[in-house]
């Protein structure tokens, strides 16, 4: 039976909000099972924000969480992070109101994480296994989830920019695949647009060191790290997004344009409707889902 897994060891790293412009030091500590991803502000007394659909609070250019008044912004790439690693409970500090934007991408949360190690804990993970189909629409944009076994990704996105346009990429998030095609891409924006984002209270973090920057038929700071980085980068929003379901889940998503409102209305929608779905496990011989790697696991190690 596949068990659930935490973090090892503490680990700990500084950076500033993408758009706060704020610094920020987070630290990753390991949770007893069952726990889930808690976030802890401890520059307001330790106050706790569940990883929780029923948290979600701003969904505009980030993911954000808020309980009784207590905000954590842009969750979605440490998120998507834990799902890649196979991290199911952790309690993650941090002494500020947003998470760290780092490189822009998930790439710096999984090399903490490996440095921090992986354990194998003694309860069996249950996963979300869709039954049923479930298909959203909103003018152009569109997003849906099918049965399947394993977890996948389908992503479009259409932008009217030379290096872009309309790019496609498609995912199974089977061992190693997350940390290869998904965890490396970064966060893009338009350098057009920054002025006015700005002034609504964005992107105030944002530098050449951690955003792709588009000029109208340009990159401003190349190279891409792939051809089609920008979808793959979407992809990754999604898969952090999804994690709020509070379970890993086993369905093949499809999305065209989506953006993380779509996403978080979809993790909504699944959640409150319990037809659609059923708790299951897996065993450790079965058929490929995302774990993690099995270099940062503790060889054989359980914990209660």
């Amino acid at each position: 039976m596949r068990q659930e897994q935490t973090i090892r060891g503490a680990v700990e790293f500084s950076g500033i909000g993408l758009h706060s412009g704020a610094p920020v030091t987070l630290r990753i500590l390991p949770a007893p099972p069952g726990s889930g991803i808690i976030f802890r502000r401890t520059d307001l007394d330790g106050f706790e924000v569940e990883a929780t659909s029923r948290n979600v609070a701003r969904v505009s250019y980030a993911t954000s969480l808020m309980k009784k008044g207590v905000l954590i912004s842009t969750t979605e790439h440490l998120l998507s992070a834990f799902i890649g690693t196979g991290i199911d409970n952790a309690v993650v500090e941090l002494d500020n109101l947003e998470l760290p934007i780092l490189d822009g991408s998930a790439r710096p949360f999984i090399e903490m994480i490996n440095k921090g190690g992986i354990r194998r804990q003694r309860r069996p993970r249950t996963y979300l296994r869709m039954l049923r189909e479930l298909e959203m629409r909103e003018g152009s944009k569109f997003i849906a989830v099918y049965p399947s076994n394993t977890y996948s990704v389908s992503y479009a996105i259409n932008f009217p920019h030379p290096l872009i346009g309309r790019e496609t990429f498609q995912v199974d998030l089977s061992d190693g695949n997350y940390l290869r095609q998904i965890a490396p891409a970064r966060t893009f924006g338009f350098l057009h647009e920054a002025d006015a984002m700005r002034q609504q209270g964005l992107i105030r973090g944002a530098s050449t060191d951690n955003v792709i920057v588009l000029t109208r038929d340009d990159v401003m700071n190349p190279p891409l790290r792939f051809q089609d980085e920008f979808v793959r980068h979407k992809v990754l929003d999604l898969i952090g997004d999804l994690a709020l379901l509070g379970k890993q889940i086993l369905g093949s998503v499809v999305a065209d344009r989506a953006g993380h409102a779509m996403h978080t209305a979809l993790v909504s929608r699944i959640l409150r409707d319990k037809s659609l779905w059923e708790e299951t496990t897996i065993e450790e011989s079965s058929g490929p889902t995302q774990s993690a790697p099995e270099a940062v696991v503790a060889s054989g190690a359980l914990e209660c």
